[in-house]
């Protein structure tokens, strides 16, 4: 279901996006997503255990939010097939792309789909293999001291008003569960793998990300 905004009367001091903030018909019911440190888990979301997890390094917190962008086959969307990608059950024979994946072992924290619903694979107190060969801010692993959240999407396809909606409110839940993360320490895959990654991409807006994190954590807090 596509999200239409409804605005509100604009406030320049946050920014051009703030008027179409607070509202959206049609967006997800987020109220149910609730991340518990404890466990690791994102309450709300569909659970998917992905084998292609393992710990992190002792005592090692999150500090890093890492954007994906991601579709199977490439350009389309739904299906069971990032699913089948992250719990390696992915069938080669189903799709030629499918075939240059044989072998590939990766995973991600958190899935937002196309109607903004979220699916869980790794815990968030366990390293999910997103990332890579990355770097940020001269610290090599980022999946070491990241959490990764793909977006079902391309690079040059606009995301869904809904995605960004989750995207958000999943972002603020994670800052206000763990005090390690802060919207400032939000990234894309291509900034921490640059040359090698360009997700979430051109049609990514991150102003957009940027204002409404502000507006739920700041203008209106938990």
């Amino acid at each position: 279901m596509r999200a239409t905004a409804t605005r509100v009367a604009a406030d320049p001091a946050k920014g051009h996006h703030y008027g179409m903030l607070r509202t959206l018909t049609g967006a997800p019911d987020l109220g149910g997503l609730r991340v518990d440190a404890t466990a690791g888990r994102l309450l709300g979301a569909r659970q998917v255990d992905s084998p292609n997890c393992d710990d992190r390094p002792p005592g090692q917190a999150p500090e890093l939010l890492v954007v994906h962008g991601i579709s199977l086959p490439p350009g389309e969307f739904g299906g069971p097939w990032i699913d089948a990608l992250f719990s390696n059950t992915l069938p080669a024979d189903e799709h030629p792309y499918f075939a240059t994946l044989v072998g590939l072992r990766v995973s991600a924290h958190v899935l937002v789909r196309r109607d903004g619903s979220a699916v869980q694979y790794v815990p968030f107190q366990r390293r999910a293999w997103h990332a890579g060969a990355s770097r940020w801010r001269g610290r090599e692993r980022c999946n070491d001291f990241s959490i990764g959240i793909e977006l079902e999407g391309t690079d040059a396809a606009p995301y869904e008003p809904a995605q960004y909606q989750a995207l958000a409110w999943i972002i603020a839940e994670l800052c206000r569960a763990y005090p390690t993360l802060a919207p400032e320490a939000v990234v894309g895959h291509s900034d921490v793998a640059p040359g090698r990654k360009s997700d979430p991409g051109i049609a990514f807006d991150w102003p957009l990300l940027r204002a409404r994190l502000r507006y739920l954590l700041e203008v209106r807090p938990a």
